[in-house]
């Protein structure tokens, strides 16, 4: 099936977020699927997964978060999992149906805190390889990750490097132009281009783990649309015992584990991610737009 690529605007709360669209040329689409990436990441990650998405019958929204890629920064720093929620909910007011909701990481948890606050804000729900019982040395190792890189790197390679660093098992190594999209030069470094704020946010501090998962428990009982976790089978985030946790949550969810992949299944693994994601679809219900 062709498939139609524009860059769209959308509305979060308070600011303007940037978006890739994927649409089958037809103009007719069995639904709409929004694409939330991690911390960090941008609507890039989903690149591959949209295009399959579109070529399968449905439109798909790949966003920049707030302070990320080019949608804009927030004005107050507020970059808490809340915030992010609030985007989403104002997206899909303005999208006028209940689309199927997809993040990662920082993007699912955002997508869990939406759709526990509003049941009827999404068709459906998939988590990727985040629960609200995260493992702290996992999340630990994601923040350092991300402060490393606030001084910026000399060349794109050392970029590379440090995502290799990171994530030493990763299939395919990253490739230096890929990175590109994330980064930007300055006065002769190149540096991740996320606004640093989002580390400071007080809701994203290792003292708030305790209540940032009370809240995101509450949310998960009140899910009640279809949901999968897909989980990276070498993830440090979340555990075999944090994936059943949310299944007790959210009974009737399903999981799938991507083997050879860690947390940043969307990068490690796009194409198995794309494959379950494809599967879970076809057991969405139908649902009239709002």
């Amino acid at each position: 099936m062709t498939v139609e690529t524009t860059l769209v605007r959308m509305q979060g709360d308070g600011l303007t977020l940037t978006a890739d669209c994927w649409t089958p040329a037809s103009g007719t689409s069995t639904g709409t699927v929004l694409l939330l990436h991690g911390g960090g990441q941008t609507r890039h990650s989903w690149q591959r997964t949209g295009h399959r998405l579109a070529a399968n019958g449905w439109r798909a929204y790949a966003i920049d978060a707030r302070g990320h890629g080019d949608s804009e920064w927030s004005a107050d720093g507020d970059y808490s999992p809340r915030a992010h929620a609030r985007d989403i909910a104002s997206m899909v007011q303005h999208l006028g149906e209940p689309p199927v909701l997809v993040g990662a990481s920082m993007g699912g948890m955002a997508a869990l805190l939406a759709q526990g606050a509003d049941p009827n804000l999404g068709r459906g729900l998939v988590l990727v390889d985040i629960t609200p019982r995260a493992e702290a040395s996992g999340i630990a190792k994601i923040t350092s990750f991300m402060e490393s890189g606030l001084g910026g790197f000399d060349s794109l390679d050392d970029a590379v490097a440090a995502v290799v660093t990171y994530n030493p098992h990763r299939r395919r190594p990253p490739n230096a132009e890929g990175l590109r999209k994330n980064l930007r030069r300055r006065d002769g470094r190149w540096y991740w281009h996320w606004d640093p704020r989002m580390l400071s946010d007080r809701e994203n501090s290792p003292e708030q783990s305790d209540a940032r998962e009370a809240r995101a428990r509450t949310a998960a009982r009140a899910i009640t649309v279809p949901t999968m976790l897909i989980r990276g089978a070498q993830s440090d985030v979340v555990s075999h015992e944090g994936a059943c946790d949310l299944l007790e949550l959210i009974p009737g969810a399903r999981q799938v584990d991507v083997g050879g992949a860690g947390h940043m299944v969307s990068g490690d693994d796009n194409d198995l991610l794309s494959e379950g994601l494809l599967e879970f679809l076809t057991v969405i219900p139908e649902q009239p737009n709002r």
